[in-house]
């Protein structure tokens, strides 16, 4: 088996895999993992209830969240239940993921790329990211629909209620948004969009951000920063052959609406363990259509099409939506899109396997 990038669903997938006695492959173009960094590190609480993480890399909880119109005044406050969010330290996390997928048995080669000369594998995990190389080598679908982000990490020391601050401006961030997590110990300051329509570079637009948001908090400078592209168009219609098959950013598998993908990642890293272990252990290729990225994608109707709409929303239409969402039933839509629990499907399959 190898498994082509050790993100988080690369080093998953390789622990759940090698656990069932496979011979298991990890190649990773970076020689850190706590280098090149692309999400912000959010874990919802669905995810902190269903996986295990390790609690020395979560930041406090975070339950406030305030959305604010383009004019930056007078947000709206919405607060969730207990561990709504946490923000884990990143390289912490790929730290104990590698050691996991290692003491289950998976070899790691850092600073390896793709394909690799001295490996023959009879099945290729396809987790290196949103422009995969391993789905262009295999044939299967590949990403179209991007938003292109940046952040940067400052740290902070304490006084204010953890708080994720989102503010819905498409003249700064078109089809998406500008935020600040505040969680007390570090503050993510970033922004995403449509790269096509994006008034400036991204480190301008965030400069320009920072200086003008009235809840920026007093920090020294930047302590980490990051940046790339984000797939919003659902999961890949053909995410898996013979040869192989997509899991995490390289099946597409982020929330369309809100760009999440940690959640899905882990999701369907376990589901493509399952297919991958029957589909050896038998050798039936019909197993492989369980794994199939269309029916997932029924699963995002409602959300590709509130994607759709929501791109292409100016700035004074989002100003004036803010009225509705001060209603009672706009304040439940944003709780259900913010707090809510279905962004990705629990996966099943016919194959009897618990």
């Amino acid at each position: 088996m190898l498994v082509v990038g050790a993100g988080l669903a690369g080093l998953h997938t390789a622990r759940l895999l090698a656990s069932q006695g496979l011979d298991v492959v990890v190649c990773e173009r970076r020689r850190r993992l706590d280098t090149g960094i692309r999400t912000t590190g959010i874990f919802v609480r669905r995810t902190l209830e269903d996986f295990s993480l390790p609690a020395d890399c979560l930041g406090p909880e975070v339950r406030r969240v305030l959305l604010y119109p383009p004019s930056l005044r007078t947000p709206i406050e919405l607060v969730g239940g207990p561990d709504e969010f946490r923000v884990a330290d990143m390289p912490g996390i790929y730290a104990h993921a590698m050691s996991q997928a290692l003491s289950a048995g998976a070899r790691v080669r850092l600073g390896v790329s793709y394909p690799v000369r001295d490996i023959a594998a009879r099945f290729t995990i396809g987790a290196d990211g949103a422009r995969s190389t391993v789905a262009r080598r295999l044939g299967l679908d590949v990403n179209r629909h991007f938003i292109v982000g940046v952040e940067e990490v400052f740290p902070v020391f304490g006084g204010a209620e953890p708080t994720f601050h989102c503010v819905l401006d498409p003249r700064l961030a078109p089809g998406y948004l500008a935020w600040m997590v505040d969680d007390g110990e570090h503050a993510h300051v970033g922004l995403a969009g449509h790269p096509g329509r994006l008034a400036g570079p991204l480190p301008q637009l965030l400069r320009s951000f920072t200086n003008r948001f009235p809840d920026m908090p007093h920090a020294a400078g930047p302590v980490e920063r990051r940046g790339g592209p984000i797939p919003v168009g659902g999961v890949l219609r053909r995410i898996a052959c013979p040869s192989g098959l997509l899991v995490g950013d390289a099946a597409g598998a982020v929330s369309p609406l809100t760009a999440g993908g940690l959640d899905p990642c882990l999701r369907l890293s376990e589901f493509a363990t399952k297919i991958t272990t029957e589909y050896l252990r038998t050798g039936d290729a019909s197993v492989l259509r369980h794994y199939d990225g269309a029916a997932f994608r029924a699963h995002f109707r409602g959300r590709l099409l509130l994607r759709q709409v929501f791109s292409r929303v100016p700035a004074p239409a989002v100003g004036a939506g803010f009225s509705l969402l001060r209603t009672g039933f706009g304040r439940a839509f944003a709780s259900r899109v913010l707090f809510g629990r279905g962004s990705f499907p629990v996966m099943r399959t016919e194959l009897g396997i618990p």
